[in-house]
């Protein structure tokens, strides 16, 4: 379809572009332009950027669709001008099988909503013990290997691992916590956990696992993406290996740059994320490195929970929070309070994870997929279960009102979502 977007403010992250102008579509690509259009979409008083790239999003396809099915988070997906996302490993059964990962990207294809990218297993069955089959599972589609949040204790196989995925060029991809400092905690240690008397985990056990990543990353070569970042100290090893030429990036979820420990109010289990929410310092660290390009970039982390994972006492809670259709608004929420241009603000969740990702989209140029979403950014929203698309209901952001509604995504040349 032939669509032509008039009366936009264009902006494109990748070239820091953003003024006032037309876009056309052509075949599923950005075109320069002619002279018809099948379709004319008047985006006066809204800004037009490319697609969301989101780099977490539990789709919980296959084995746990009693939390979510496929159906109902690619229309979370397009209903938050999310247009690429990659999923995590952690389904029942993990993606450590090829069929797996075929078979879900012909599911996700056939719905003809969001690009799925499928983060392959990097231990069989996500055990932490035999290497997964990287080379299979990469023929399969997998664009990068994960534990997701199983732990690899024993650091020899994550040596190999990383071998391995240096000699055939993959990324692999870790959320760095000691499981042993960091076991059985389910909240940050500090003050807080005390006071509620929540078995804690120590911002040390994040940094004691990431110095040991960057160190094998450096020795090793391979290329690594440090998942979920939640510590200023975790900040300061990224930013110094980054500075040494490790091939290290990382990303950090959006709660952990709005919320903090404190936000646990009185056991509030929406607020049972994994890592845990961590002290105020650590969420204005996170928040400012975002800024400054020492974080890359930001997702949703994206996990729906049933009611009844979340209705339980705090340290029973299933971890997670919905965010798929909240990334946007609560992204341009935090770029307002560091003061950042629009096109910054957007890089963080389109042309930075696109490159992350290897993608081609991400950017708006002649030629470039035509991966769009059309959003009002002063447009308000209340946040309730009933306006969320996502099965589920599980977010610390219940009952506020954000800023940024999405009027219009568009994946491949198509219209997928309208408001």
């Amino acid at each position: 379809m032939r669509i032509h977007i008039k009366n936009a403010r264009v902006v494109d992250p990748a070239t820091g572009r953003d003024a006032a102008g037309e876009l056309f579509i052509a075949e599923g690509r950005i075109a320069e332009s002619f002279a018809k259009a099948e379709r004319v979409i008047d985006a006066r008083g809204k800004v037009v950027a490319p697609g969301l790239v989101d780099l977490s999003v539990r789709l919980r396809e296959p084995g746990q669709e009693h939390k979510a099915t496929l159906e109902s988070e690619m229309e979370a997906a397009v209903a938050g001008g999310v247009t690429s996302l990659a999923c995590p490993p952690d389904t029942d059964p993990p993606l450590d099988e090829p069929g797996l990962v075929d078979m879900l990207r012909r599911r996700a294809k056939a719905l003809s909503r969001a690009r799925l990218y499928p983060i392959g297993a990097l231990t069989a069955k996500l055990q932490g013990s035999a290497l997964a089959e990287m080379a299979q599972l990469a023929e399969a589609g997998c664009v990068a290997f994960s534990q997701a949040n199983a732990p690899i204790t024993d650091t020899q196989v994550l040596w190999r691992a990383l071998q391995y995925a240096a000699t055939f060029g993959f990324a692999v991809w870790i959320r760095p916590e000691d499981p042993w400092l960091a076991k059985e905690g389910v909240a940050h240690d500090d003050e807080m956990a005390t006071r509620l008397g929540l078995p804690g985990i120590p911002a040390f056990a994040e940094t004691t696992a990431l110095a040991t990543l960057i160190e094998l990353a450096r020795h090793t070569g391979a290329r690594v993406h440090a998942c979920r970042l939640s510590t200023a100290g975790a900040v300061e090893l990224v930013r110094r290996a980054k500075a040494e030429g490790v091939a290290i990036s990382c990303d950090v979820a959006i709660h952990h740059v709005h919320l903090s420990d404190n936000d646990l109010g009185y056991f509030d289990s929406l607020c049972r994320l994994e890592p845990p929410l961590r002290s105020a310092r650590d969420r204005d660290a996170l928040a400012r490195g975002l800024a400054d390009g020492a974080v890359d970039c930001v997702c949703s982390d994206h996990t729906p929970v049933d009611e009844d994972g979340k209705h339980v006492p705090f340290a029973q809670a299933e971890p997670g929070a919905t965010g798929l259709e909240l990334l946007l608004p609560l992204t341009l929420k935090w770029g307002a309070a560091q003061k950042l241009p629009l096109a910054t603000i957007l890089a963080r969740i389109t042309s930075d994870p696109a490159r992350i990702l290897g993608l081609e989209s991400g950017r708006i140029a002649p030629g470039a997929p035509a991966d769009l979403v059309v959003f009002d950014p002063a447009a308000p929203f209340a946040v309730s279960a009933a306006t969320l698309k996502s099965q589920g209901k599980n977010t610390p952001f219940l009952g506020r009102e954000l800023s940024g509604r999405v009027a219009c995504t568009i994946v491949a040349g198509n219209v997928v979502y309208e408001a």
